[in-house]
């Protein structure tokens, strides 16, 4: 940390919401405010307001108090600006990455849940944690994740990486809808499997005749799909590899 951190120890309560926004901080820092304009107030524009002796006391008190609430923020910043490099407990950013990348949606998620029990405002794992609820289809969960990010100020410098995965969350979204669709269901009368037209012993359907013969085979008319459905998803997890490598760089930067 630099020393104009601590610039922000000088004003009570100014830490906490400066650097976390905490609101309860907040009475704090009016309280304080208050304070110091009545001593100014009645020191030097209406001292006929207050005795001396009585104004110089509230001073020495009002020092005394702010002298010790400075070093208990000075003792506290670290842990208000970073709170992992204090905790006892471990860095799991780089375990949860390795299970995202493999694919282990749920034990990712549960580090990222230590993780962000720790630093509830980290935007590496935010962004991590957002991802896992897209590939396990809470997109809702996915949203709230990411509408906590953009409201972080320390999460400014990863607004590209944000919008990707909002991009990427709308895909996802717009293709489990297109899956779940009216035209998408087996069970409709014009999908039943055991009707006249779709008997698979049926003349029309019969591998060996005229029309179909050695192309069911030879070319499985499922393999076109599955390959152009796999490149979005290859090309998915290359882009969210290439933006996952480098969480922990910018995150130690």
């Amino acid at each position: 940390m630099h020393a104009r951190h601590y610039l922000t120890c000088l004003w009570p309560g100014m830490a906490e919401l400066w650097w976390r926004g905490q609101i309860a901080a907040l009475p704090t820092a009016i309280a304080f405010t208050t304070a110091v304009n009545l001593a100014l107030l009645t020191r030097f524009i209406y001292p006929e307001w207050l005795s001396g002796l009585l104004v110089r006391l509230a001073c020495c008190v009002g020092f005394v108090a702010w002298v010790v609430w400075v070093v208990r923020s000075v003792k506290e910043l670290p842990e208000l600006i970073a709170p992992r490099s204090v905790s006892d407990q471990p860095d799991h950013l780089p375990e949860a990455h390795a299970a995202y990348l493999a694919g282990k949606w749920y034990e990712a998620e549960g580090l990222l849940s230590d993780l962000l029990g720790v630093e509830p405002r980290d935007p590496p794992a935010l962004l991590l944690l957002a991802g896992v609820y897209r590939h396990t289809g809470r997109f809702d969960a996915a949203e709230q994740v990411l509408q906590q990010l953009s409201r972080i100020e320390v999460a400014d410098g990863w607004w590209l990486e944000r919008e990707a995965e909002e991009r990427r969350l709308e895909r996802a979204r717009a293709a489990a809808i297109e899956n779940t669709g009216p035209d998408h269901e087996n069970t409709g009368p014009d999908h039943e499997n055991t009707g006249p037209d779709h008997e698979n012993a049926g003349p029309d359907h019969e591998n060996a005749g005229p029309d179909h013969g050695g192309v069911d085979s030879a070319v499985d008319p499922n393999s076109t799909d599955r390959a152009f459905e796999s490149f979005p998803e290859t090309a998915e997890v290359a882009v969210e590899n290439s933006v996952t490598a480098d969480l922990t760089a910018n995150r130690s930067a």
